[in-house]
């Protein structure tokens, strides 16, 4: 099997207990070099990866000719710079979502990778969710009819404000829309495509917080409403999807167990039922003819991996598109004008 010389840049938490243990679990992929300084990360590196080279500049991986994959595992605001100087090295790059802060950043890199015939991907990782799974099979099958809402949740109780750079305003990226909101947003769009118009309310909740902490989107499209929400003060939760149809409803409780299990430190490659879900939290599908329970599609975050794997080896089509993450920033952007200027605002805009 032919192995990829894969860079990380980056090994915080978000790198260290979310994305290695999923590629380290999908074969092809050699870890040659980790960016990072801070101690901890740096022993955890070289726990983790003890064939890998632990670097303090991102100019040693640039400069290094047998790296062919950066992965970036940066904080928000530096997502852009750090992809643009890969790709200008002749990196293929798969960044941590959310893509860029801007649209405009967004466009330049997708220009750029074209320009290097490069590939660049974005880790909307959460599309392999077991709920998302599930409920786009049950859309295909057309068992709910017409849908005419959808509704799905992301919801915390969090009253606690962190300290770093996702509760600060003045750094670009900050907040729960660019945080939680990626997700959701990326999921709808690849369920129902980009909507005719947006509304959002986007609001600060929690006492001393000073950024965005909850939002409730509208996406309208000709013959369904989407709905999407986030909240850090949601303390008894309700279902995480909603659908109504003309022949019938989906509801779904509970969440993906895949995030659970990663904090627990474990890898897929060691569970050959990694990403199933219990029955207890399996949705419930009523519709003209029937009322059960519908078991949920295995969740598995190794999917995303194995395609980028295929797309830089054979040249296969990406899962996860660079222009589709740029859109899911656009929705954010229209969000944002929405919520200040108080009224719906038309995709096209």
């Amino acid at each position: 099997m032919v192995e990829i010389n894969t860079a990380l840049a980056g090994f915080g938490s978000g790198g260290r207990i979310y994305n290695a243990p999923i590629f380290s679990s999908v074969p092809g992929f050699r870890i040659t070099k980790i960016l990072t300084s801070n101690p901890s990360n740096v022993a955890a590196a070289e726990n983790d990866f003890p064939q890998a080279s632990v670097v303090s500049h991102f100019e040693e991986i640039l400069k290094d000719k047998e790296v062919e994959l950066v992965i970036v595992l940066l904080p928000n605001h530096l997502h852009y710079g750090y992809v643009k100087k890969a790709l200008e090295a002749g990196k293929h790059v798969l960044v941590e979502k959310p893509f860029t802060t801007n649209v405009s950043e967004a466009d330049e890199l997708i220009q750029l990778a074209q320009k290097k015939d490069l590939v660049l991907s974005v880790n909307h990782n959460r599309r392999w969710d077991s709920d998302v799974r599930t409920v786009k099979k049950l859309l295909k099958n057309g068992i709910l009819g017409e849908v005419v809402e959808y509704e799905t949740h992301f919801d915390r109780f969090r009253k606690k404000i962190k300290t770093g750079w996702k509760e600060q305003p003045e750094i670009p990226g900050s907040g729960i829309l660019y945080d939680l909101g990626s997700h959701l947003i990326d999921q709808a769009l690849m369920l129902f495509g980009p909507p005719k118009e947006i509304f959002a309310d986007i609001d600060i909740q929690r006492q001393g917080a000073k950024v965005p902490d909850n939002f409730h989107l509208l996406l309208f499209y000709p013959n369904t409403r989407v709905i999407l929400r986030a909240g850090m003060l949601v303390k008894e939760k309700g279902p995480t999807i909603s659908i109504f149809g003309t022949k019938g409803s989906f509801i779904k409780y509970g969440v993906d167990v895949q995030e659970e299990a990663l904090k627990n430190g474990e890898k897929p490659k060691d569970h050959p039922e990694w990403g199933k879900e219990p029955r207890e939290i399996w949705g419930k599908i009523n519709t003209t003819s029937e009322e059960k329970l519908l078991e949920s599609e295995r969740g598995d975050y190794r999917l995303l991996y194995e395609n980028l794997y295929e797309a830089i080896v054979n040249k296969a089509s990406l899962e996860v598109t660079p222009q589709q993450a740029r859109d899911v920033i656009k929705v954010i952007e229209l969000a944002q004008k929405s919520s200040k200027e108080r009224r719906a605002v038309a995709w096209d805009s």
